[in-house]
């Protein structure tokens, strides 16, 4: 015997139609304030809970949401997840977390899922589109995707993100003012946008000090914590290692501060460090990381607002949503030795 309670019964408790129950449950402005509050009681009294794939089959839609992301063994994603898991559990709509470890075939095989219903939009978070979507730009017109944080040229999407030149910029002139002058750079994977935007906000900080950047000194990583143990060496090898690094996440740069420390060199007595992203481990870190801190939460919930406005049938903004990031100056950076 089912008794799960339905909206015919709140209706009876209510004295009011099933049609007007409904409306009240989805907060439509046809209730009147007092009788969508009297239904909202007796639902909660009664236990009810909606029958989500009655609903689903009635509006053709999954009321599941994708957040796609490189490798989801990555802390820095958690608090964009809650974000956007925060908006969509106050909209009915839950978020399944897609993890492509930079496979393209995984990466495709996501927007296939929204191809075929499985989910109703997409927040996109590799940098990159599939190959068969980036060649053929029409191919995502009537699919809902929300870019975040990484950015997609010329895709036509909505992006929420950060100012990854000027984050760079205030990082670079943080190691400048406290005197460094060898200052070098650890890369993320290239030529990604994202990369190239850190990468260019090194540069621009350098020339606008005055300073030279010597062959060697910007080194290519991809955002694993190896990439930075592998850059220290070959920059600990130059004939004139540098005294301060900026690097281009937080976890290359745990890479890198082991590597300074098993090849003798103390941070930041001997090199200074500033890491990009502020992961919840970068204040535990030893030393401390100095880092540029991105508002993941807000991001997430920034971007979630966006896709559900694509999908009540709005357009998408048409400039990029551009969020604030704020350089945190902890233990991993100090002037450089006489």
């Amino acid at each position: 015997m089912n008794d799960r309670p339905k909206i015919k019964d709140i209706a009876e408790r209510a004295g009011v139609s099933p049609a007007t129950v409904s409306r009240a449950l989805t907060d439509s402005g046809l209730v009147t304030e007092a009788t969508r509050r009297r239904i909202h009681e007796i639902a909660r009294e009664l236990n009810y809970r909606p029958n989500v794939r009655a609903r689903n089959l009635r509006t053709q839609r999954s009321m599941a949401v994708l957040l796609v992301v490189r490798d989801v063994g990555n802390p820095f994603y958690l608090d964009v997840l809650k974000g956007v898991e925060a908006v969509g559990r106050a909209t009915g709509y839950s978020v399944l977390m897609g993890n492509t470890e930079n496979d393209p075939e995984r990466e495709a095989e996501y927007f296939d899922m929204l191809r075929d219903g499985h989910a109703d939009g997409m927040i996109l978070m590799t940098g990159k589109l599939p190959g068969d979507i980036a060649g053929q730009p029409a191919g995502i017109e009537d699919l809902a995707v929300v870019v975040a944080l990484e950015i997609v040229e010329n895709a036509g999407l909505p992006h929420v993100q950060i100012d990854n030149i000027a984050a760079s910029r205030s990082a670079v002139r943080h190691l400048v003012d406290l005197g460094h002058r060898r200052i070098a750079h650890i890369t993320g994977p290239m030529p990604e946008t994202m990369s190239v935007g850190r990468r260019d906000g090194y540069r621009h900080a350098m020339a606008e000090a005055g300073l030279d950047i010597p062959e060697g000194y910007e080194q290519h990583g991809n955002y694993l914590l190896e990439s930075g143990r592998d850059a220290v060496r070959q920059l600990l090898a130059l004939p004139e290692p540098p005294t301060a690094i900026f690097v281009a996440n937080d976890e290359m740069a745990y890479g890198a501060i082991h590597q300074l420390r098993r090849m003798g060199r103390d941070v930041p007595g001997d090199v200074s460090v500033v890491g990009f992203d502020d992961l919840y481990l970068s204040q535990a870190f030893y030393p401390p990381l100095t880092t540029v801190s991105q508002p993941r939460l807000d991001i997430g919930r920034m971007a979630m607002t966006v896709l559900l406005a694509i999908l009540a049938g709005e357009a998408g903004p048409a400039e990029p949503i551009v969020m604030p990031t704020e350089l945190l100056i902890r233990a991993s950076t100090a002037p450089p030795t006489a």
